[in-house]
């Protein structure tokens, strides 16, 4: 069986620094919320934006990274 893979590309804004905590097994994790907008304009022809939410989990190195480089 082939070993499949999905990639993401989330350009937004941050909600806030992550939060990064170490587990008791010497694992981290790292969370955060990454807001994204989509403009359009609809059938009366006003502008509309919307604005979704997506949160995020990284483990081990992933979290490590998110840490140093992901500042509000």
């Amino acid at each position: 069986m082939n070993l499949l893979k999905n990639s993401v590309q989330l350009i937004g804004h941050l909600g806030k620094d992550p939060e990064v905590r170490q587990l008791e097994e010497g694992k981290v994790v790292a969370r955060v919320s990454i807001a994204t907008s989509d403009a359009y304009k609809n059938a009366k022809g006003e502008k509309v934006i919307e604005t979704q939410w997506h949160n995020l989990v990284g483990w081990g190195r992933v979290a490590e990274r998110m840490e140093k480089f992901l500042k509000n």
